[in-house]
């Protein structure tokens, strides 16, 4: 069986909306320059590569997140619960330097993203057509999460800088399985949970910021919705702009997102070019973290809360959008 590999015989990529599946990302493979087009060594491509995987629940009464992120001078492990009726976020965040205990296979279908430290181990792992979620820590909290029926992401390659390029995988809608278990509390998916999973890595620009909202849910015909819209980020000649309806990719115009940075906690907008996006954001709770530390710096908020308004499917179908729940960022990054 062929493995597909993202970075060709020559040394380059095909930016745009990839044709099938890439299992490999043979990224020691590309041929990496600095600013005056001198070759890039096999170490400095492997500290200038990025990867991280976020995985997100939503149900109605609550949501959780969890990412495995490698900067490779840090690594950084991170999840959450924010149960809506008590309006309490759970989480714990950890930092390795020089991403110790952090291991992120570079194969987006089949390989294991896991951070471990102290008595903390997270973990996501390819599962059947989706992945496992799983997380033990101190303090009784035990994740078994499972996201299923991954048939359709989006997946893209996009030019970042002079000479660098970010691949990214992603999905939403997804159904969701287990439980979360923090201490004495137990918070169970139903068959409204819905998920999301973002797989992403690269050459990326040194200095970037993004905004980017993430929903996933179920209509009231019973139909999985779910939805990723960015802007600021992987918008060089395609975005990664999308809409799955009961596990179907359809492509999204130029997202923009109305909001005071001054005031992040009132309501947000976010609609796309093609007017098929029109939705309000209602933020209940956050999870933000600043770092600034030599060379790396990072300004990271996201927002867990309620999307109300409208999309519109292709065909002209007009789907009403009330109290489901997801999530927005405002991210400035220095890596």
């Amino acid at each position: 069986m062929m493995v597909k590999k993202l970075v060709d015989e020559s040394g380059r990529i095909a930016p745009g909306l990839c044709d099938g599946v890439v299992d490999e990302i043979n990224y020691q493979a590309f041929d990496l320059r600095n600013a005056m087009d001198k070759p890039r060594s096999r170490l400095a491509r492997r500290w200038r590569f990025n990867q991280f995987q976020f995985v997100s629940a939503m149900a109605p009464d609550w949501v959780f997140g969890m990412a495995i992120v490698d900067l490779k001078l840090v690594a950084n492990g991170f999840f959450y619960l924010y149960d809506f009726a008590s309006g309490t976020l759970h989480e714990q965040s950890f930092l390795a330097p020089l991403a110790r205990g952090a291991r992120i296979e570079p194969r987006p279908e089949q390989g294991a993203s896991v951070f471990a430290k102290g008595d903390a181990v997270l973990s996501i792992l390819p599962g059947g057509e989706g992945r496992s979620v799983r997380v033990k820590a101190p303090g009784d909290i035990r994740v078994d999460l499972t996201l299923h029926n991954d048939d359709d992401p989006l997946r893209l390659v996009s030019p970042a800088g002079y000479n660098g390029w970010v691949f990214t995988r992603k999905s939403a809608g997804l159904p969701v399985t287990g439980q979360v278990r923090w201490g004495q509390e137990v918070w169970r998916c139903d068959e409204g949970t819905r998920g999301s999973i973002d797989w992403s890595c690269g050459f990326m620009r040194r200095e970037t910021a993004w905004n980017w909202a993430c929903m996933a849910g179920q209509l009231p015909d019973g139909r999985s919705l779910g939805l990723n819209l960015a802007a600021g980020v992987n918008e060089t000649g395609v975005t990664e702009n999308a809409l799955w309806l009961d596990g179907r990719c359809l492509k999204l115009g130029i997202a923009r997102f109305d909001f005071d940075r001054q005031q992040p906690g009132k309501q947000w907008r976010v609609t796309t070019d093609d007017g098929r996006v029109d939705l309000m954001f209602e933020p209940a709770g956050v999870r933000q973290e600043r770092l600034n530390v030599f060379v790396l710096a990072s300004n990271f908020r996201q927002f867990i809360g309620t999307f109300s308004g409208f999309i519109t499917h292709e065909g002209g179908e007009r789907l009403a959008i009330a109290s489901m729940r997801g999530l927005m960022e405002d991210h400035y990054a220095r890596w």
